[in-house]
């Protein structure tokens, strides 16, 4: 084989892997669109107490964490959940009550010999989820802050939306009102 057919058979080789490689992508990438009017945003809104347990709280490289009590509370479309108190924050999100804070006979029950023990903080976490009707068939997505935001600005007048969805169809990544 000479140099130039070793070359040309390089950049056939590089060609084909580079055009592979983008087709690939594309179709990771691709996304679905559709139009639905029966739709539902939930964000889950939790608090849990966390203590971080190691032998040298400063410097270990990989501390144990604990959890204890947690409460959650499911917001719909925006609307003040019943017997709701805490909220609404500044993303319109309604939280539940604080769970107990653990004792100090609770964290040095989970604590080993020799290990430290922080101080007990609390973890805000939100989880984002939209349920859509398409014809008969109904599906529960996970999502994010814009598309649950987008659903309570159309909740009141059920406005159609144009969903868009993510790689595999197993996210929500837009919501737009149709007009």
């Amino acid at each position: 084989m000479t140099i130039q057919q070793k070359s040309d058979r390089s950049f056939h080789e590089r060609f084909l892997l580079s055009t592979v490689a983008v087709l690939t992508a594309f179709t990771l990438t691709s996304c679905s669109t559709l139009v639905t009017d029966q739709y539902e945003a939930t964000a889950l809104t939790t608090y849990t107490w966390q203590v971080k347990y190691a032998y040298d709280l400063t410097n270990e490289p990989s501390p144990r964490f604990e959890t204890f009590a947690t409460t959650s509370l499911l917001n719909r479309n925006g609307i003040k959940p019943p017997g709701t108190v805490i909220g609404p924050d500044d993303k319109g999100l309604w939280w539940p009550t604080l769970p107990p804070r653990p004792s100090v006979s609770e964290v040095e029950q989970r604590q080993k010999p020799q290990e430290q023990a922080s101080t007990p903080e609390i973890l805000k976490a939100v989880e984002y989820r939209l349920t859509y009707t398409l014809g008969s068939q109904q599906k529960t997505l996970p999502t994010n802050y814009a598309v649950y935001r987008q659903v309570v600005k159309a909740y009141p007048s059920k406005a159609p939306l144009r969903l868009t969805l993510g790689v595999g169809d197993n996210s929500v990544e837009k919501a737009e009102i149709v007009k």
